[in-house]
């Protein structure tokens, strides 16, 4: 199993200067990739195969004074740029055909200097982790490295990664044995449940456990209004827009960070105290194209659905999803009558009574509907349980 391990780094004056020039030629090299494939396509030729390019682009390139300077970066981190054009390129194909699931791609597009940017070593560069702790990489040098954990074993490759806001990363890609990150069973057997996501409540769990709503976008949304509204009045190309786009990209940043880590905290949590985990399968895509889009892509359900899914996996947890047409709001968790209320009426309905007699909270009633449909399928065998 393959996993990703990501840390800050800090390089020097010096090496970020180099690290520039390394962003520039992998960009460079994975934009004449596209630009010789648009030009193959427009004149109806076939379709130039990696290791034509990789001599033409990289290895007589660097012979000429127009790209002599691609011979300052290794040549693995021009490989691999080369290698992720060709990977967008099949991509872009294989969704053509159908064969790849998934939104429909459009073809690969040229990369651009500003916003994230990125360059791969892997094992044939000879990147190293030293005694001291520091990253070397060749014709970088050694970068001091802000270890937060141990990585588990020896990396077979590493991305630098430098964001909008100008802070740098290590991600590192480590094999590590799957039953090596299995939590300890339960002993509790109603140590199950069914998660009910939500607008008003994030997610309501067993018991009408609720976890509130942080709406991180909701809250910097005036704050990120006004530096946009000031970075649209900067002239284009002057040193004050450079600093106003600097300005917005934190804002996004803070966004994004505070609810990745917001959302992996609320995952430990879940897996840690459950066996059983039941979630309905959301079409999070199509409700994103509805009249709450802007609050549905700020709660982050298809982010917290991912990372859910692949903790409670590694850590052996039974976790099964439910039908999205389910009806897990409607039906009776007493007598199983549909007698819930529906339409667009029926959203703000929190509280209903069933003709059985039975008084249900919306919320809490679809938790059980979930938890229990769940639970059938694995009995059934239609989940997969690991």
């Amino acid at each position: 199993m393959l996993l990703r391990y990501r840390y800050r780094i800090y390089p020097t004056r010096p090496q970020r200067t180099t690290l520039a020039g390394a962003f520039g030629c992998a960009r460079v090299v994975f934009n004449d990739a596209v630009a010789a494939r648009r030009d193959a396509h427009r004149e109806g030729l076939p379709y130039p195969t990696t290791a034509r390019l990789s001599k033409a682009l990289i290895t007589d390139a660097k012979r000429t004074s127009r790209r002599s300077w691609l011979a300052s970066v290794s040549a693995v981190v021009l490989q691999q740029a080369l290698a992720d054009a060709d990977r967008a390129y099949r991509n872009f194909f294989a969704s053509l055909s159908g064969r790849r699931a998934g939104a429909r791609m459009g073809p690969p597009r040229f990369k651009r200097r500003t916003g994230t940017q990125a360059i791969r070593f892997t094992r044939n560069a000879r990147f190293k982790v030293l005694d001291n702790g520091r990253l070397h990489l060749p014709k970088i040098g050694d970068l001091k490295v802000a270890w937060s954990r141990a990585l588990p074993a020896g990396p077979s490759s590493v991305t630098v990664i430098k964001t909008a806001t100008g802070k740098y990363y290590a991600s590192f890609v480590v094999a590590v044995d799957e039953d090596a990150e299995l939590a300890e069973p339960l002993a509790d057997p109603d140590a199950e449940t069914g998660i009910d996501l939500g607008l008003k409540d994030f997610a309501v769990l067993r018991s009408g456990k609720a976890i509130e709503s942080p709406k991180f976008f909701r809250k910097l949304e005036r704050k990120l209004k006004k530096a946009q509204r000031a970075l649209s009045r900067k002239a284009k190309g002057s040193a004050n827009r450079a600093k106003a786009r600097v300005k917005v990209a934190k804002i996004h940043e803070k966004i994004k960070d505070t609810r990745s880590d917001w959302v992996n905290k609320q995952v430990k949590t879940i897996v840690a105290e459950n066996q059983g985990i039941y979630v309905e399968d959301l079409n999070v895509r199509g409700l994103s194209r509805g009249r709450a889009a802007k609050s549905i892509q700020d709660a982050a359900f298809g982010m917290f659905l991912t990372r859910l899914e692949s903790k409670a996996n590694r850590a052996g947890r039974t976790f099964a999803k439910v039908d999205r047409y389910f009806p897990s709001t409607r039906l009776c968790s007493s007598c199983g009558a549909l007698t819930g209320p529906t339409g667009l009426d029926g959203l703000s309905i929190r509280r209903w009574r069933c003709g059985c007699g039975a008084v249900h909270d919306r919320d809490a009633n679809a938790e059980i509907n979930i938890r229990r449909e769940g639970q059938r399928l694995v009995a059934a065998g239609h989940a997969d349980t690991r």
